[in-house]
């Protein structure tokens, strides 16, 4: 390493100044360099921590030590570790919550809900740790066969690099992370610089708890680019795993060459309401899958797609609803959403909602902004070219699109680059299969909003929403992983 590095004694102490510091996780300890990335409250817009920063020679040599490193820890030990981390973090709820409300500008109530969600993930890996994912083959089942019998296992792949967003800074991460502790992978993790906190604060506690040195690295620098860059072609890498922008994501496709890729992106869910369906019902599927994290998801409703005979009756009992939302202070806890994660992403929010007002839409209910602040928001008569839905529209807008054919829904549905989710809200079975058959998204949920899913279960999408595989505890630890076969002599029938 040519930086000039010191050592932090504690686990992210608070400096002079009453704030968090955490240094480059390398090798067990926190390292820092005497350059720091600051994390600002999008609210209050006062600094509230800061992660050192490492150039790419550094980060080089980092890759190097961890792909030489190999993990030898039992299913057991992984079980253990993994639980006792969930322990810690259950202990921690109302820390944890702070920290991540700090960093994003969420409110609390998502805070804390984000951090029971970690604890899933941890536990749902632990349990699949436990698992005999093994495979037996008789080889006498044909002419051309022998006496044997193959065995499959399953081996490690080798250093992962995980790249994670902002909009769920912990769970995003421990999503990627438990699944290689699970399968006895080491990762090099790269959190969002406008959220590191929390992703330092849990490599540390992984550590605290077991971890082994170097199964774990958790980096960022201030040359983003290039640091990206490095996380992505670097040869010692075996696979990527990046959840964002379907635009980054392309960018990572085309770059990483001969490695294996996740890509979770970007999505553009589309609610549909039919024509039998339950009105309140359906306001209750939308609420609950628009405007939790200040609809920063990337399977938050993006589109209401309404028939036309219901559409009146739902768009006022939504904006009803919607106007009764708290927001604002997201440390007031009696507040149900906070901000969006900066103040120019909520200014290219209300730029697209005026934008749609100008060209028909008529809006029902919100927006007002205030910094990064928007209120949410309830725009009805949309069109689907409306540049509030056409580009995804990260933050609280609720957009009803109008339809007078399942036809003309599925079609407008699917008039979109994405693929990640969708919902459908109707008790008419012939409908509902249409729906979930001709959907071009990896998820469809029947009278649910199309963001609900458990931690282990597959996610993921089509299209520009990714590549297709699926992430999920289960399907993440398949992907961690590569089959092994060997054969033995079988004299036995």
């Amino acid at each position: 390493m040519n930086e000039q590095v010191g050592i932090l004694e504690k686990d992210g102490h608070k400096n002079s100044d009453g704030i968090i510091e955490f240094g480059a996780i390398i090798d067990g300890k926190q390292v820092t360099t005497g350059e720091w990335i600051e994390v600002y409250n999008p609210y209050s817009k006062k600094l509230v921590g800061r992660v050192a920063s490492i150039n790419t020679d550094t980060l080089d040599q980092v890759l190097r030590d961890t792909k030489k490193t190999k993990i030898n820890l039992t299913r057991y030990e992984r079980y253990e570790i993994l639980n006792k981390i969930a322990d810690e973090l259950e202990k921690r709820v109302d820390e944890v919550s702070q920290m991540i409300t700090d960093e994003t500008g969420l409110c609390l109530k998502d805070t804390r809900y984000e951090a029971s969600r970690v604890s899933d993930v941890l536990r749902f890996s632990a349990m699949k740790a436990l698992d005999d994912d093994s495979q037996v083959f008789p080889c006498d089942v044909s002419k051309n066969g022998k006496p044997r019998r193959i065995y499959t296992t399953r081996v490690p792949l080798g250093l992962v690099s995980a790249i994670t967003p902002f909009n769920h800074p912990m769970n995003q991460v421990v999503h990627k992370i438990a699944p290689a502790i699970a399968t006895n992978n080491t990762v090099v993790l790269k959190p969002s610089e406008r959220t590191p906190l929390s992703a330092y604060y849990f490599a540390q506690l992984a550590l605290d708890c077991g971890l082994p040195a170097n199964m774990l690295n958790c980096i960022n620098g201030k040359d983003i680019q290039a640091t990206s860059e490095m996380m992505t072609v670097h040869p010692d890498i075996t696979m990527v795993s990046f959840t964002g922008g379907s635009k980054i994501g392309k960018i990572i496709a085309s770059k990483a060459g001969y490695k294996k890729l996740v890509l979770e992106l970007g999505g553009s869910s589309a609610l549909l309401v039919l024509d039998d369906a339950d009105i309140d019902e359906a306001v209750e599927v939308t609420m609950a899958g628009t405007f939790k994290n200040s609809a920063q998801r990337c399977t938050a409703i993006r589109r209401i797609l309404v028939h036309e005979s219901i559409a009146d009756a739902y768009a006022a009992k939504l904006a009803e609803r919607v106007k009764a939302i708290k927001y604002g202070d997201p440390y007031d806890e009696t507040n149900d959403m906070g901000t969006v994660i900066t103040e120019e992403a909520a200014i290219e929010m209300e730029r697209r909602v005026q934008d749609a007002i100008k060209n028909g839409a008529v809006c029902l209910a919100g927006n007002k902004r205030e910094g990064a602040l928007f209120a949410p928001t309830v725009l009805d008569h949309i069109k689907n070219d409306h540049e509030v839905v056409a580009k995804e529209t990260f933050g609280p807008v609720a957009p009803i699109i109008r339809f007078s054919t399942l036809d003309e829904a599925i079609e407008i549905a699917n008039d979109t680059p994405y693929g990640l989710s969708g919902g459908v809200v109707s008790n008419h079975w012939p409908s509902i299969q249409r729906v979930i058959t001709e959907l071009d998204t990896g998820t469809v949920n029947v009278n649910e909003a199309p963001s609900y899913r458990l931690e282990w279960t597959p996610f993921g999408g089509v299209k520009d929403s990714g590549l297709g595989y699926k992430e999920g505890v289960i399907e993440a630890m398949k992907g961690y992983t590569y089959v092994k076969t060997y054969s033995l002599p079988w004299d036995i029938a």
